[in-house]
């Protein structure tokens, strides 16, 4: 495939770009159908002109049909779109980054999306697409299967199909909830993701950022401290990775609170620690549910996370853990490289 494309991007440039062009449209057709010209158009940033242009071109292949309720594809092009998932990763020349990423944060897997979310929402339908493709290859009858809550990790369910044959799976949160919106908090998540599987499920509903004593005193409630068990029996994880102002801001915290902690060079936070760029700890907050010294004794640590405004974050994190799998997207591979190499020349320099 990789030498195909570039024998394809030699002859034929504006060939390559062009179908790259066309499976964007096709896609974003799909996660947002039925849709009108005009939103279609605002979302990817192109004139109605070139675009009715494309899609006119794309009618007349059957990939797209148009009536009153706007544009949806055929069946053949919900099939072209899939078909061209790998052709597209390969287009892009992300083959080689993941096994850069791979190679300089020590992760056992990594799978690159192409795209960036923070431009392109449908890019975190595909994230969890990822997630789920490999749950799949990889749970086991028995398992105990963790989940963080945020927007991406929603949609994990939200792509799994239901799914039989598995026996005595159990979903549970991963950490309190936030105070955020209740479709995006892991509790929320956990009994979808169950409910997908044919899964039973714990649930913890406590807050995430209760004092240290009303925390102690909650964490020490029979009922709460039998679930605590079980999530800490966690044989996968799911998990985001969050940038520290953004997790802060989600956790209530004041806006002094959050000035305090980035001031300590907090970039990025997970399960309640705050890491600086080199993956150190440099703040904590209380937290319930799974700690970072829990990761190293769960047996698929699957990390998912995508936007390059994100990639201070996964680097730092990634400094800190190595989990099995990464998930991200183009965007946040990209410059996560880019860090990376003003990193090691921060270091030659030193």
């Amino acid at each position: 495939m990789e030498e195909l494309v570039k024998l394809l991007q030699q002859i034929a440039p504006e060939i390559a770009l062009t179908i790259e062009n066309r499976y964007t449209i096709l896609r974003n057709i799909y996660f947002n159908q039925p849709i009108g010209r005009r939103a279609l158009s605002s979302i990817l940033s192109l004139s109605e002109r070139q675009l009715r242009t494309e899609v006119k071109r794309l009618e007349e292949q059957g990939l797209v049909k148009i009536s009153s309720k706007g544009m949806e594809l055929t069946n053949t092009g919900e099939n072209i779109i899939f078909k061209l998932e790998h052709f597209i990763y390969h287009l892009r020349g992300l083959n080689p980054i993941a096994q850069s990423i791979r190679q300089q944060f020590n992760c056992g897997y990594v799978s690159i999306v192409p795209g960036d979310s923070d431009e392109d929402e449908t890019i975190k339908v595909q994230l969890g697409k990822e997630a789920v493709q490999y749950l799949k290859k990889t749970i086991n009858n028995g398992d105990i299967v963790a989940v963080t809550g945020g927007t991406t990790m929603a949609q994990i369910p939200r792509a799994m199909e239901n799914i039989s044959g598995l026996k005595d799976i159990t979903v549970v949160p991963g950490r309190g909830g936030l105070g955020e919106k209740v479709e995006i908090e892991s509790n929320t998540i956990a009994a979808e993701l169950a409910k997908k599987l044919k899964a039973q499920y714990k649930l913890l509903y406590i807050p995430d950022n209760l004092s240290p004593e009303t925390m102690e005193s909650v964490i020490n409630e029979p009922g709460i401290r039998e679930i605590l068990k079980t999530v800490r029996s966690a044989d996968i994880l799911l998990h985001g990775i969050g940038g520290a102002e953004e997790i802060g801001r989600r956790r209530g915290l004041s806006e002094k609170e959050i000035a305090e902690i980035s001031k300590k060079g907090a970039v990025a936070e997970a399960f309640g620690f705050y890491f600086n760029k080199d993956g150190k700890v440099v703040h904590t907050t209380t937290s319930v549910g799974l700690t970072i010294a829990d990761l190293k004794n769960i047996r698929i640590v699957i990390a998912i996370a995508g936007g390059a405004n994100k990639a201070p974050a996964i680097q730092a994190f990634l400094r800190y853990h190595s989990p099995t799998v990464l998930i991200t997207d183009e965007g946040a591979a990209r410059k996560l490289l880019e860090l990376e190499g003003g990193r090691d020349n921060e270091q030659k320099d030193a």
